[in-house]
This record gives structure tokens, C-alpha cells and sequence, in this order.
């Protein structure tokens, strides 16, 4: 039910031309404003302070859908706030999260490549495993450069930092990780669904380019791998829980970005020469794709986190382990 209303919204707000608006600096109010009072952003927070009360399971479609129509802005950041803000009340606006901020030998707290950090209004952050809670507009932004991107790394002199609002600060890297996940795993539907349309409509030689064996080759393996990341970015979201589990988390978030390369180099491949070009909206998709594969670390940083948790178990198989720590 949840899944369908939001997505009546996303449909109407948040279309191409209305990303690429946001992307270039143009006001996000109207989207935001229509997330934000449908109340959808409670979703997680208590039933007793209003909200839904949902469980990572229930929430996890609704994460995938942000991906889907490559939400610009912090939408799953702040609903996971309210999940992660258990004795504070969360602010009005819109909050990312900083899994990997880091103290300075000055006081100062610096976080980078933070999501939406060129327009979020506060964020969530781990610092040394504390919960801090800093207002962006307190802090100095450094855009990445890349055209159209959202992320920044930010700063917080030691004036502007203040005291942890909890000690669950580690909870924030599991919990960013595994909403890019999701957002991986909506997004690389997109492009296969996109993909898939255009090669039943072109014609070349006579007839539709997906009736040649060599293009439904690379549509079945893409259409693998996509399926394969979504199963892998469930992972994270289990019933009943409400917070993702480190292992669970690192296991989705490596297995959907190892999937990125190779969905969106053969969209882009089966496209051709339209794929490429700014007008098209397959851009929208694989470029964030290539974003969020190395937001929080790649898979090379979250498949050690995996083999160290192994070869300290005494699992007598991989798959007792896997069966035991992760599913």
C-alpha cells in the first residue's frame, strides 16, 4: 500500500526533466514538500510519535523504488533517521547520513563523499562510534566536481560539532550502506526494463534487434545479475528488525555494486550511440549506479569486512557460516 502511493508521487514529482532541474541547481521544494507532507518520511518513527513503525522488510520496497526513479533527494537518509534518532527528535528538513566522519587532531569532524551533501539540511553521522547530529548549513562543502552529482564532502569546525545525541553512531555506516544497495538494486531495474524496450523496438535488418541471439545473450546475463542484486540487497532488510546487520549489510552492498559494471556497460552497449548522449535518460540511472557502487566503500571494502567475520567463525563450512551469520 505504502509502495504504490509512494510511487503515484515519484511518478508525478519526481520525473527526468525535474532531476535534471535539481541536478543543476534548481529548487527541490516541490518534490520534497510532496514527500514530506504525505508523511511518508515517518515510516520508520514509532507508532507512539506518529509514524508507521515499519520494519526493514516492509521498508525495503520503498527504498528500491528511490533508486528506481533516481530520487535527488535525501528521501531513504531521512526516513532511516528516524530510525536511528531513537531518544531525539529528528529535525525539519532534510538529513543524510555520514557513516565515516572522522575526529581531527583540531576538534574539527570531516566526512566525505557524503550522500546529498551539496543540498542536505543536517547529517546523521558516525564519529568514533557516537551518533552526532551537525547542521549542514554550519558546515564547509566541497562538491565532487562530477556533473549533476549531489554528494559533497563536508566539514564541521570543532565549534559547530556539539555532543553525541547516542552511541549507536556504527549503526549509521550499516544502515547508508544498505539503502545504496537498495537504491542499486531499483536503479539497475530501470535500466534493464529500459534496456529490454528498446531492443524489442529497434529494428535493424528487418526486425526487432532483441530477436538476434547475440543481443538476448547479454539481455539474460544483465537480466542475472540485476536479479542477483536485488536478492543480495534484501538481504539487509530483515523482518522484524530495524536497524540492517553488519554482515547481512556488507554481503548486499558488496554483491549489488560487483553487479554495476557489467548491467551498465551493457545498457549502455545495447543502446549504442543514443545511450550516450545527455538527452537520454539512461544517464540518470548508470551514472548514479557508478555513485552509489562506491558510496560507503566498494565491494573490495565490505567483502573484507565478510572474510575476516569467516575466518573468525568456527563454522566448519562457508555455507554454515552464511547460513548462521548472514541469511
Amino acid at each position: 500500500m505504502f509502495t504504490e502511493a509512494i510511487e503515484a508521487i515519484l511518478a508525478d514529482q519526481c520525473t527526468p526533466a525535474a532531476i535534471r532541474a535539481i541536478e543543476n541547481g534548481g529548487s527541490h521544494a516541490a518534490l520534497w514538500s510532496a514527500l514530506a507532507e504525505s508523511g511518508f518520511l515517518e515510516l520508520m518513527a514509532s507508532e507512539d510519535a506518529g509514524g508507521a513503525g515499519l520494519d526493514l522488510e516492509a521498508i525495503f520496497p520503498i527504498f528500491v523504488a528511490f533508486g528506481r526513479h533516481a530520487v535527488p533527494v535525501p528521501a531513504a537518509q531521512t526516513i532511516a533517521a528516524r530510525a536511528l534518532l531513537r531518544d531525539v527528535a529528528a529535525p525539519e528538513g532534510m538529513v543524510t547520513l555520514a557513516g565515516h566522519a572522522r575526529r581531527e587532531a583540531d576538534g574539527s569532524v570531516s566526512a566525505a563523499n557524503v550522500a546529498f551533501g551539496t543540498i542536505a539540511d543536517f547529517a546523521l553521522a558516525n564519529v568514533e562510534g557516537q551518533l552526532v547530529l551537525l547542521d549542514c548549513k554550519k558546515a564547509e562543502r566541497t562538491s565532487t566536481g562530477m556533473r549533476g552529482s549531489l554528494v559533497a564532502s563536508l566539514r564541521w569546525t570543532k565549534d559547530a560539532v556539539g555532543t553525541p545525541v547516542g552511541d549507536n553512531g556504527r549503526e549509521v555506516a550499516a544502515f547508508s550502506a544498505a539503502l545504496h544497495a537498495a537504491a542499486m538494486a531499483g536503479a539497475m531495474e530501470r535500466m534493464f526494463s529500459m534496456t529490454l524496450g528498446y531492443c524489442n523496438d529497434r529494428v535493424q535488418f528487418g526486425k526487432a534487434i532483441g530477436k538476434f541471439q547475440a543481443i538476448q545473450h547479454q539481455l539474460s546475463v544483465m537480466a542475472e545479475h540485476v536479479a542477483c542484486a536485488g536478492v543480495a540487497a534484501e538481504l539487509a532488510f530483515k523482518a522484524g528488525a530495524r536497524v540492517p546487520a553488519l554482515l547481512a549489510t556488507a554481503t548486499a552492498k558488496s554483491r549489488t555494486s560487483a553487479s554495476v559494471p557489467l548491467v551498465a556497460s551493457t545498457a549502455h552497449a545495447l543502446h549504442g550511440a543514443i545511450g550516450v548522449t545527455e538527452e537520454f535518460d539512461l544517464q540518470l540511472h548508470s551514472r548514479r549506479l557508478h555513485e552509489w557502487r562506491m558510496a560507503d566503500g566498494s565491494e573490495a571494502y565490505w567483502n573484507r569486512i565478510v572474510g575476516e567475520a569467516l575466518l573468525g567463525h568456527t563454522a566448519p563450512s562457508v555455507l554454515q557460516f552464511t547460513m548462521e551469520e548472514i541469511l
